[in-house]
Parts: C-alpha cells; structure tokens; sequence
C-alpha cells in the first residue's frame, strides 16, 4: 500500500473532526442526555410515588367508608331506641290515661248509683207517707215523723 499525502491530510482532518467533536459537541450532547436521563428518572419516581399515595389513599378510603359505616349503623340503632322507647312511653301513657278514665267511669257510676239510692228513698219515703195516710185517713205531719222516715229510708 502506497502512504500518500492524501491519505495523511485526510486522516489529520479525520483526527481534527474528532478532536472538534470530543472538545464542543460532545459535552453538551452528554449533558442533554444525562439530563433526560435525570428527567425520566424523576419521572419514573414520581410515578411510583403517586402509585403509592393512591395505594394510601386507596386504604384511607376503606377506613373512611368502614367508620361511616359504623356511624350509620349505630345511628340506626339509636334511632331504633328511640323508637322502642317512644311507642313504650305512649303505651304506658294510654294505660294511665285508661286508669284515669275507668276510674272516673266508676266514680260517675257509683255518684249515679248514689243519687238514684237517694231519689229512691225519697220516693220510698213519699209512698210511705202515702201508704200511711191512706191507712190511717188522716194526714200525718212530715216534718214530725222525718226522723223515723229517714230510719225507715235507711233501712230499705
């Protein structure tokens, strides 16, 4: 092979052109590939960091949803107590208020069955009257002998 001076130009070119590339276009092209390298990293850490918020949040959720669950349940259950207590309360209220009224009934009906009693004697004790004057024909005075129509009264 025949080394000419051509050959020798252009390998020196060829060692200037990498020179120039290794000197200026190199770095910065390493630069901007480390910094994407660095910008994807992030990237893929802060993919993985969202990953594991929403695993958490994901857990909170369930916590959250179980305590209103359990919230509502025992709302549930109070309001159920309630309930039982309200109809309890108006039951014993309805039985006092029937005590009342049969107790009241019973007074009416012996104040009834007294007054009739009266109204009875009285009249037993006009037929008496009656009765007696008709036996004896004459009139006997009321007011004399009220004491003995009253025993009389009394005793029927």
């Amino acid at each position: 092979m025949d080394l000419n001076a051509t050959i020798i130009g252009q390998s020196i070119a060829m060692l200037v052109f990498v020179w120039f590339c290794m000197k200026f276009v190199w770095p910065p092209i390493m630069t901007m590939l480390e910094e994407r390298q660095t910008q994807i990293a992030d990237g893929l850490a802060a993919a993985d960091k969202g990953n594991r918020a929403l695993e958490e949040a994901e857990a909170e959720k369930a916590i959250i949803l179980d305590q209103a669950r359990g919230q509502a349940r025992e709302i549930i259950d109070q309001a159920n107590t309630r309930a039982t207590g309200i109809v309890d309360e108006a039951r014993d209220e309805a039985g006092g208020e029937k005590q009342r009224i049969v107790a009241s009934a019973q007074a009416e009906a012996e104040q009834e069955a007294n007054r009739a009693r009266e109204e009875l004697r009285s009249q037993v004790g006009a037929l008496a009257i009656a009765g007696a004057e008709k036996i004896i024909q004459r009139e006997i005075d009321a007011a004399s002998h009220k004491d003995l129509l009253d025993k009389l009264a009394a005793e029927i």
